[in-house]
């Protein structure tokens, strides 16, 4: 992967999505020395990075009387509620251990905003409000991406429709990834990645 003008985005790597975590995917530390391999071969990383506030919308104990993984509406559309997690400045928000983050050109924080979620690392949930990381993309002439991370159904999934949108050229690499599949997410979302253009690898 030594194309300058590809990128390696990795999705979420953090304590809290890791067994033991807030809200742990199932053997979410287990592709933690692929990514490593894989940032260390090339020449553009990103890292992305959950970053709540104790109030965030998102926290079903937010919501008087809300069970977490059940749903409600907001003014940017249907939002999962979750567990609390990725508290900003807590042991759970930080990058796994075992993550060479000292590889990473650039960390993209999101979910910082109380009121919206953001599963992408291109737009919040309102699809409107961007990170910034397309910019800094096209900045540096990069026009295909490979996306790795946690969790695949959820913010791997909305990255990647995301920035196919965007005219990225988008890979997934499956095998890096591992999924919460919430209700049968994951297909509904590798559907959807392979209708867009995604390549699902």
């Amino acid at each position: 992967m030594q194309d300058p003008h590809h990128a390696l985005i990795v999705i979420d790597m953090q304590v809290d999505f890791c067994p033991g975590g807030a809200l742990a995917v199932a053997q979410g530390d287990a592709i933690i020395p692929q990514i490593n391999a894989l940032m260390a071969d090339c020449p553009t990383v990103v890292l992305t990075q959950d970053w709540h506030p104790a109030d965030h919308s998102s926290f079903a104990e937010n919501h008087a009387g809300a069970a977490a993984f059940s749903s409600v509406q907001m003014p940017y559309g249907p939002q999962t509620l979750w567990p609390r997690h990725c508290v900003q400045g807590t042991k759970g928000a930080a990058f796994h251990p075992g993550l060479r983050s000292d590889l990473a050109h650039l960390v993209i924080r999101k979910g910082f905003r109380p009121a919206i979620d953001s599963y992408s690392a291109l737009f919040e949930n309102d699809k409107t409000t961007p990170t910034g990381l397309a910019g800094y993309l096209r900045e540096r002439s990069i026009t295909a991406l490979t996306l790795v991370g946690l969790a695949t159904d959820f913010c791997v999934a909305f990255s990647a429709l995301d920035a196919a949108a965007q005219g990225f050229d988008v890979t997934v690499l499956q095998d890096a990834c591992r999924a919460i599949d919430l209700d049968g997410s994951l297909a509904r979302q590798q559907q959807a990645m392979a209708a867009a253009g995604v390549v699902l690898a």
